[in-house]
């Protein structure tokens, strides 16, 4: 490859889920934390692969973790908890103060 060959910042496969960013300006050296977030959200199953192969299980659960689960569905967040293993207790938790949020209520009627 040379200097004026650039590989694209993310897969070809997973830029659909940024439509709303430049894809070449897009990487996972600066927006690692938007990418992963975005990924947990929405991915499907390629995306899901391409996040597990850029992350290990621990540091996925980690960035969980960091956020309490916000920011991502009840459902996706139980499906990753049982990828990752995330305590059920500690999503349920994460779930229920997620629910008790006005805004959740307002945007779930």
């Amino acid at each position: 490859m040379t200097s004026e060959t650039k590989e694209p910042a993310i897969p070809q496969e997973i830029q659909g889920y940024f439509w709303e960013y430049d894809a070449d300006g897009l990487s996972w050296e600066s927006s690692r934390h938007t990418i992963t977030l975005r990924l947990l959200q929405a991915g499907g199953l390629q995306a899901t692969l391409w996040l597990r192969a850029q992350l290990s299980d621990e540091e996925i659960r980690a960035f969980i973790v960091r956020r309490r689960g916000r920011g991502i569905d009840p459902r996706r967040l139980r499906f990753w908890a049982v990828l990752v293993g995330l305590p059920t207790g500690q999503v349920d938790e994460w779930i229920a103060t997620a629910r008790e949020n006005p805004w959740y209520q307002r945007t779930r009627s």
